[in-house]
């Protein structure tokens, strides 16, 4: 993969990081973005539609949503219609607008955690009770733990759940037994599903992502997010497909986005959407590889040199969550790998609490180099 250095360009992860750490020049593995080269062939649309030189309003073509309908279907056997799909800027964006239409103020919403941390910000953001419910963690092993999960939609009148499938931070790949089994209880009691499936294409070895609406008959009940933006590095194209097989909720979806004036994105996310899923698939299995070459080393060398640390296993997303209690005290967390280790990483609590302290999230879609780097400071510090 040809891997770009991106500091100094204005990008988020390496010149973005004092609000979220208060200081520049960390090695940094957090935010989840990669710092490898887009495949060529979106680099060549973009460039032609520069070329033309006329940035004006855009039809967005027939043949965009074809390129969605198809990488769905070829990649995870499931047939949208074209009907169906709607736009948001992002996924994030996307499941905060489905809270404002979906719930009321005060409505108590369900993630299980630990979990991407805009799910709870969108939670709260939005004037709503947060409940959570801890997913099992048996030696970096995670499942979900369905009585607590029930017990808390029961106990909190809950109204809705924001499904991660796969799971950020915690990597599993959920399979469809398990997903049922979720759909099931929220649909008996009453509690609707949005799913942020926006790392569907980053899956591994055996493992096999299962679209939500593929498990069972839950379309009216549920709606669906995904995006180009994690598989093919474009989250700067802020373009992402809603998919709402049910008229009735794709009436209350159009007229929510009607009235906040939000129909559709800018041109350059369309063309960059539509190229990459045309013809990006040789980038993304060379991208998977380095994702997976990076994980080895990085379990490797922790198994080796500090055999305590729990590494959880990667079977989707291309970040990994890395449990250092054994070796780090929670309280010293931030000075140890800021101060010592001079690293950037996405903190445990930030998913969840203090009782998450102990862990942190790294991101692999990066060059092999750049995580021994990350790995040798926190071997050699912790010596």
């Amino acid at each position: 993969m040809k891997y770009v250095d991106r500091r100094g360009t204005d990008c988020n992860k390496w010149d973005g990081q004092e609000k979220m750490f208060g200081e520049e020049g960390l090695h940094a593995m957090w935010v989840a973005d990669m710092d490898f080269k887009v495949a060529d062939c979106v680099q060549e649309a973009l460039h032609k539609y520069v070329d033309l030189g006329v940035f004006g309003y855009m039809r967005v073509p027939d043949s965009y949503y074809q390129a969605c309908i198809d990488w769905e279907y070829e990649h995870h056997g499931y047939k949208m219609e074209r009907e169906w799909i709607r736009f948001s800027p992002g996924v994030v964006a996307g499941f905060n607008w489905i809270i404002q239409f979906m719930t009321e103020k005060d409505d108590a919403i369900i993630v299980t955690t630990p979990v991407y941390y805009p799910f709870l910000h969108a939670v709260t953001n939005n004037e709503r009770r947060l409940i959570t419910s801890d997913l099992i963690n048996d030696q970096g092993n995670y499942s979900i733990d369905f009585q607590d999960f029930e017990n808390k939609i029961m106990e909190n009148d809950v109204k809705l759940f924001i499904l991660c499938s796969p799971h950020n931070p915690v990597g599993r790949v959920w399979k469809k037994e398990e997903l049922k089994q979720l759909f099931e209880i929220c649909r008996k009691h009453h509690v609707f599903v949005v799913a942020d499936e926006i790392h569907q294409d980053l899956v591994y070895g055996e493992n096999k992502h299962v679209p939500s609406f593929f498990v069972g008959d839950y379309e009216d009940m549920m709606i669906m997010i995904v995006a180009p933006s994690k598989t093919f590095n474009l989250a700067g194209a802020q373009n992402s497909e809603v998919i709402i097989p049910n008229v009735s909720l794709r009436e209350k979806w159009d007229k929510y986005v009607n009235g906040i004036r939000v129909l559709g994105g800018n041109a350059f996310g369309y063309i960059a959407a539509e190229a990459a899923y045309r013809g990006g698939e040789e980038w993304l299995n060379q991208v998977k590889d380095q994702i997976q070459e990076n994980y080895h080393y990085l379990k490797e060398t922790f198994a080796e040199k500090l055999p305590d640390v729990v590494v959880s296993p990667l079977e989707g997303t291309y970040l990994t969550w890395v449990d250092l209690s054994a070796y780090v005290d929670t309280n010293d967390m931030k000075e140890f790998l800021q101060k010592k280790c001079r690293l950037a990483v996405d903190y445990g609590d930030w998913f969840g609490g203090e009782r998450f302290g102990g862990f942190i999230r790294i991101n692999l879609a990066t060059s092999l180099e750049n995580v021994k780097i990350g790995v040798e400071a926190i071997c050699n510090n912790l010596k």
